[in-house]
């Protein structure tokens, strides 16, 4: 489970398979995804009734070994307890067309999440949800994506400034500087906002 990200979080996982030669599997998660958007479901193809695997099942039979992404698992609901025998690593039974699902090796599963799970209660990410904690438990690593150094973000600004053909590095270095007070001071309580990455560079 990663969380709470602000920046490049999607970037991880996505890194992390080309490294490694893996397939990626991503599912934007909402209040309505259920069991068929992860495991799959029946589809009326040319007036025919198909199963069609979801990507969980996709990625736990992938040769490669794939990794399912769970993005923004905190908006989801209890639904999304259909994957608790595939995050404990065992095989999943699919009732609907008696099947079992065995993960090759290699197979995980990521998740990220702005809450850690533990929803929203200042308002900052509406429509968070407090996870299940059995599920949570699930989840043997949990690694916070603080922001990027003033360094690397420095970078970053400077890079997209170039596609405007502009050229500013006391622009920029002034942008920074004011990204790091405004987080500092909101650390410390001084303000409800901070300004991540991505605002930044808006």
């Amino acid at each position: 489970l990663v969380g709470p990200t602000r920046s490049g979080k999607t970037l991880i996982p996505i890194q992390i398979c080309s490294e490694l030669k893996k397939n990626l599997y991503r599912v934007n998660i909402t209040v309505e995804s259920d069991e068929s958007d992860l495991l799959g479901g029946y589809k009326l193809i040319n007036g025919e009734t198909i199963w069609e695997d979801g990507p969980a099942i996709k990625a736990a039979e992938d040769p490669t070994g794939g990794l399912l992404l769970l993005d923004e698992i905190d908006l989801g609901s209890d639904k999304l307890l259909c994957l608790q025998p595939l995050l404990e690593g065992s095989g999943i039974y699919i009732k609907k067309i008696n099947r079992w699902i065995r993960p090759v090796q290699g197979f995980n599963i990521v998740a990220t999440a702005n809450t850690k799970g533990r929803g929203s209660e200042d308002g900052k990410y509406i429509g968070t949800h407090v996870m299940n904690e059995a599920m949570l438990e699930r989840f043997p690593i949990t690694y916070e994506q603080g922001y990027a150094e003033k360094k690397v973000e420095m970078n970053i600004l400077k890079k997209n400034l170039k596609q405007y053909e502009v050229e500013s590095p006391e622009f920029v270095e002034k942008l920074c500087q004011w990204s790091q007070t405004i987080r500092k001071t909101n650390e410390n309580g001084g303000v409800d906002e901070t300004i991540s990455t991505g605002r930044l560079v808006y």
